[in-house]
């Protein structure tokens, strides 16, 4: 039987995931989710809509009849907002009209608007207000506190490689290193993303479509962005500098994909806070490495920085995601 502590975090565990429908669409707003729960059955769900409204829990609330929270819990992501906007009422406000017996939150909000002031409000209306600093709540919202801790958007930094960790053959070639599960796999990657980034070599090598090509999801498609010294083609941003990424308005979520130059410059400037790597049960030998010099002077440094957050199989392909320790 589970005790309450675990039941709250099974039940905010899953408003996490329900947030992933929002993202990347709910930009500028963050993906939240909100689970209206009572007696162990969902009243309703919400998460953040396209454009950033309505918020999660005003769409979660949106479908219940009036009255029908009251004694009920919300299991919210992220601190209800407490500020009031031209584009919708404060949700702090809505849940206290609903009259929720508890609110459950998962991480408390930066925004300085809404820091604390969403458990005040929703305390001093009678609501009980318990806050987690859920883990994968925080997961979910990862772009949102780059944003917020760093001044730049969550990079994840995505490489296909052999076994013996050539992203290409010598002679360039790299279509296709792994198989076609592993390529939709990273389309669905690209889905969750505000933008992806190649470098210029990749650009004028391949001219990728960087786009999103998954049934249903087409419309989904991230900017473009070029790393580059050079100017880019019409519909296509571009930057120096891998530090440049903060200057790119809008972004929570950053997806960097193509070259070892690129992929090596990032991780020396510690700005991938997330790599995915697709490796492929084939041997190259003499060919074009996944990464190029780092910098790393000796072997202690190089520990303690990553740990595995994500693995499984794709096909005859394998997928492993680490994320970095700060």
């Amino acid at each position: 039987m589970l005790n309450n502590n675990a039941i709250d975090a099974r039940w905010m565990d899953a408003a996490a995931r329900l947030a992933l429908r929002g993202r990347p669409v709910s930009s500028p707003n963050p993906s939240v989710g909100c689970i209206l729960v009572k007696d162990g059955q969902v009243l309703a769900r919400g998460w953040t809509q396209a454009g950033g409204r309505p918020h999660a829990e005003a769409h979660a609330l949106a479908a219940l009849e009036p009255g029908a929270a009251r004694g009920a819990t919300a299991y919210v992501t992220l601190e209800p907002c407490a500020h009031m906007s031209e584009r919708g009422p404060a949700c702090a406000e809505l849940l206290a009209d609903a009259q929720p017996k508890r609110v459950v939150i998962g991480a408390l909000d930066p925004d300085p608007r809404t820091a604390g002031k969403g458990v005040s409000l929703l305390q001093k209306s009678g609501i009980e207000v318990e806050v987690l600093d859920n883990e994968r709540a925080r997961k979910s919202l990862a772009g949102y506190f780059a944003r917020a801790d760093f001044g730049r958007p969550h990079v994840t930094l995505k490489l296909a490689m052999s076994l013996d960790g050539c992203i290409a053959l010598a002679d360039g070639t790299s279509q296709w290193i792994t198989g076609e599960t592993a390529r939709a796999h990273v389309h669905s990657r690209r889905a969750l993303a505000d933008a992806i980034l190649v470098g210029g070599g990749t650009w004028r090598a391949d001219t990728p479509r960087l786009d999103v090509r998954l049934p249903g999801l087409e419309e989904r498609s991230p900017r473009k962005v070029l790393l580059s010294r050079n100017e880019a083609p019409d519909g296509i941003e571009v930057i120096r500098s891998p530090h440049d990424v903060s200057k790119l308005d809008g972004l929570q979520y950053l997806y960097v994909e193509g070259g070892a130059g690129v992929a090596a410059s990032f991780l020396e400037a510690d700005l991938v806070d997330r790599i995915e790597v697709y490796r492929a049960p084939i041997i190259i030998g003499d060919g074009l490495r996944a990464l190029s010099g780092l910098g790393i002077g000796n072997l202690p440094s190089a520990h303690d920085r990553w740990v595995m957050a994500e693995a499984c199989q794709l096909g005859s392909d394998t997928f492993t995601a680490y994320q970095r320790r700060r």
